[in-house]
């Protein structure tokens, strides 16, 4: 892969987790207040839906549990840790705790590849983890051991399900936008039972919570999962965990933009680090390449 294509497969990636960084800022702004599991169901499921209809393709034999698994670890399970961390800590200390997801993929590199650990890579780790606490934290953010278990398994969920991503491709004549379509659809459908349940339907949406879910379900989850998805095919599943630590730093810039939020010193200062972090961990291509299975026809 040449210089031309590597920079463009990290930009187009890094779209992602900008894009996810506005969640908050709709959310708090667009959608009716205590429904963040119905918003991620109406986020995931009919986008998931609209690729299965247009692709007119469902999975096939052993492809219907790896697609399970994979939508309930990068879209259901994920989307429910996040939301039980967010209620329970201060969204600084749930981001953090979060941040730790690249590490979970460097050790997987490790116990099931026998990747090395080089110093760049934890130079990288480190920065990242100061960047984020920067970025994010606050003199009065407080532990809660249901919120820090809920940040730990929502690292764990988004970590093993880039490492499947990326270990497992996608099915011969498949096409990203299909492979997306399933795994929004297994992750929405996951979680609509769990919504219903503890949440219960909400009141008449107005036109403003529509335009929410609109802009969640198509740029959110549509086009950011499928751009997501085509970053973790085309780029080391390192390289994409730490691209998925722009998304804090998205979160607090465009909260100062729109809704008047305090910006510090501090926080420019995590910023520069989390950059970095990425930065550094994007030079070498042929980190996790074993992940990937050859497909068929290939070498």
């Amino acid at each position: 892969m040449d210089r031309h294509n590597i920079v463009l497969n990290i930009f187009l990636t890094s779209l992602v987790p900008i894009v996810w960084g506005s969640t908050y800022l709709v959310t708090t702004e667009f959608l009716p207040p205590d429904a963040p599991l119905l918003a991620a169901v109406l986020r995931a499921l009919p986008a998931g839906l609209i690729l299965i209809a247009f692709g007119r393709q469902l999975p096939t034999g052993g492809w219907w549990v790896r697609a399970a698994l994979l939508g309930v670890l990068n879209i259901g399970a994920f989307f429910y840790f996040l939301f039980v961390a967010a209620y329970h800590l201060p969204g600084g200390v749930a981001a953090l705790i979060m941040s730790i997801q690249p590490i979970i993929v460097l050790l997987y590199g490790v116990v099931l590849f026998g990747n090395a650990i080089t110093a760049t890579q934890v130079l990288a780790c480190v920065l990242a983890a100061v960047g984020v606490a920067l970025v994010v934290l606050r003199p009065e953010a407080e532990l809660n051991v249901v919120g820090v278990t809920a940040g730990l398994g929502g690292a764990l969920s988004m970590a093993t399900g880039i490492v499947l991503t990326k270990r497992w491709g996608r099915p011969a004549g498949t096409s990203l936008l299909t492979f997306t379509g399933w795994q929004l659809a297994f992750g929405g459908a996951a979680l609509l039972p769990i919504a219903l349940v503890y949440e219960g339907l909400p009141p008449v949406l107005t036109v403003r919570n529509w335009l929410g879910l609109g802009y969640l379900g198509l740029f959110g989850a549509l086009a950011a999962y499928a751009l997501w998805f085509r970053g973790i095919e085309r780029l080391p599943a390192l390289s994409v965990s730490f691209i998925s630590l722009l998304s804090p730093l998205s979160a607090t810039l465009l909260g100062y933009w729109f809704l008047n939020e305090q910006l510090n010193w501090l926080q420019l200062l995590g910023g520069v680090g989390v950059l970095g972090a990425v930065f550094l961990a994007q030079p070498n291509i042929n980190l996790f390449a074993r992940f990937q299975r050859p497909r068929h026809g290939e070498a």
